[in-house]
C-alpha cells in the first residue's frame, strides 16, 4: 500500500465515526485556543508596555540625587539634595559625542484655575530641551527658551487633558491662568500623548521653567532639582554614557575613591528588562497551565485510538491477509492520530485567534498574534498526535492475523 491509499483509509474511519472523532480532538482544540490565546494578550500587553516606556523619552538617561549610604545606611534615591542644573550643563558641554540633550526637572502639584473652571494637576519644572529629551514635540503655540528660564518668566506650556477641562471651546494660546493665585501666560500646548504603561495620563501635565517653579511657586533659596532627563545620540553608547557621566558627576560632586556616589543613574532598558522578564515569566506559566489540556487531548487520542484497534480486529487481520505489511498498519493507526490531532490543532488556532480578538475587544486589551506562536502550536499538535498515536499504532501493528480473523 502506498501512503495515499494508506491516508485515504485513515480519513475513511475517522469519517466513519465524526462525533467521536471530534469529541477525540476536543482536548487539542481547547488547549491549542488557550495556548493561542495566552501567548497573544501576553505579547501584546508586553508590546504595549515597551511602547508606552519608549513614549517616555529618546534613548533617555536619568539620575536621581541620593543613593547614599550614611552611618551604613543607605538612604536611597531622592533622599538627599545634591543635584543642581549645573551638572547637567556640564555633562552635556563635556560629553557632546554622547549626549544629544539634557534638562533639569522639578515635580510639583498645584490647583490651577481659568474664569470658572478649575483643575488639581501635576507642575513639571525644566529646560528647553525637555522637547528632544521626551520626543514630545509642541501642537500648539510654542514652547518656552533660554531666555524665559534665566529671566524665571510665568510661562507655561499645557497638556492636552488640561486644555479639555480648562479651556473646552477655546485656544488657550496667549490666555492667562493662575497658578497659586499667580498669573502664568499659556504660550503652548502639547501634543496628545496618552497614558503610559501605568496607567497615568501623561497629558495631564503643566510645564513650567525650573527655575520659575524654585522662586515663584516653591519661593526657595535653594537651587538642587529632583532629576535630570539625559538623552543620548544612541543606546549604543549607553554603558560608556553612564560610565562618563559617574565620573563627571564624582568629579563636581567631589566623592573620592571608596567613597559611594551621592547620585543614581537610571536607563530605560533596566525598567523595560524587567517587564520584559516578568511578563515572559507570566506568559510561561500560563502556557505551562494551558499545555496541561494538551496532554489530556493527547491522553484522550490515545485511549480512542487503542479502541479503534479493539474494534477493527478483524479488519486488521483481513488487510494483513490480503498482503499488507505491520508497517502499514502501523502508518495507518499513526496518520489517524495525527490527522486527527492537526485538526484539533487546526480549529484550536482559529478558535485562539478569535478568542484573544474577543477578549482584546471587550476589555480593551492589546493583542498580538505572531505567525511563530501559529506555527509552534499547530507542529506542537502533530507532535502530540505522534507521540500518543504511536502505542496503539504499534499494538495494531503487532497483531497476529490469524488471531485477528478469529476475533469476535
Amino acid at each position: 500500500m502506498n501512503i495515499l491509499m494508506i491516508l485515504k483509509v485513515a480519513l475513511r474511519a475517522i469519517f466513519r465515526n465524526k462525533v467521536r472523532s471530534l469529541l477525540t480532538a476536543l482536548g487539542i482544540i481547547v488547549g491549542i485556543a488557550a495556548v493561542i490565546a495566552v501567548i497573544a494578550i501576553g505579547e501584546g500587553a508586553s508590546t504595549q508596555m515597551k511602547a508606552s516606556i519608549s513614549s517616555m523619552g529618546n534613548n533617555l538617561v536619568m539620575i536621581f540625587p541620593g543613593s547614599m549610604r550614611s552611618g551604613g545606611m543607605h538612604m536611597g534615591a531622592g533622599a538627599v539634595t545634591t543635584l543642581m542644573p549645573e551638572d547637567g550643563e556640564q555633562i552635556k558641554e563635556q560629553l557632546p559625542h554622547l549626549v544629544n540633550a539634557v534638562t533639569p526637572m522639578i515635580r510639583s502639584n498645584a490647583q490651577i484655575i481659568y474664569q470658572e473652571n478649575n483643575w488639581q494637576t501635576t507642575i513639571s519644572g525644566c529646560g528647553p530641551d525637555f522637547v528632544a529629551v521626551r520626543g514630545w514635540d509642541v501642537g500648539d503655540g510654542a514652547f518656552f527658551t533660554d531666555a524665559d528660564v534665566r529671566a524665571g518668566n510665568r510661562v507655561v506650556v499645557i497638556g492636552q487633558t488640561i486644555v479639555d477641562n480648562l479651556f473646552p471651546n477655546t485656544s488657550p494660546v496667549g490666555k492667562t491662568m493662575r497658578i497659586k493665585n499667580m498669573p502664568f501666560k499659556v504660550i503652548g500646548v502639547m501634543q496628545p500623548k496618552g497614558s503610559n504603561s501605568m496607567g497615568q495620563d501623561q497629558d495631564d501635565i503643566l510645564i513650567i521653567p525650573y527655575t520659575t517653579v524654585k522662586r515663584v511657586l516653591q519661593r526657595s533659596k535653594f537651587n538642587n532639582v529632583n532629576q535630570l532627563l539625559i538623552s543620548l545620540h544612541t543606546m549604543d553608547d549607553l554603558d560608556l554614557a553612564k560610565e562618563e557621566i559617574t565620573a563627571i558627576l564624582r568629579q563636581r560632586h567631589k566623592i573620592y575613591n571608596g567613597k559611594d556616589d551621592d547620585f543614581t543613574v537610571r536607563d530605560m532598558t533596566e525598567i523595560v528588562d524587567s517587564i520584559t522578564s516578568i511578563s515572559r515569566l507570566m506568559t510561561l506559566l500560563l502556557t505551562a497551565v494551558a499545555s496541561i489540556s494538551l496532554m489530556v487531548g493527547g491522553i484522550g487520542i490515545m485511549n480512542i485510538m487503542l479502541v479503534s484497534v479493539t474494534e477493527r480486529t478483524r479488519e486488521i487481520g483481513l488487510r494483513m491477509a490480503i498482503g499488507a505489511r505491520p508497517r502499514d498498519i502501523l502508518l495507518q493507526f499513526l496518520l489517524e492520530a495525527i490527522v486527527l490531532s492537526c485538526a484539533g490543532g487546526a480549529i484550536g488556532i482559529v478558535a485562539g485567534v478569535a478568542g484573544a480578538q474577543i477578549v482584546g475587544h471587550v476589555n480593551n486589551w492589546p493583542i498580538l498574534i505572531t505567525p511563530p506562536s501559529i506555527i509552534l502550536s499547530f507542529g506542537f499538535s502533530a507532535l502530540v498526535g505522534i507521540v500518543f498515536g504511536f502505542f496503539p499504532a504499534f499494538r495494531a501493528s503487532s497483531l497476529n492475523p490469524i488471531d485477528c480473523l478469529r476475533y469476535e
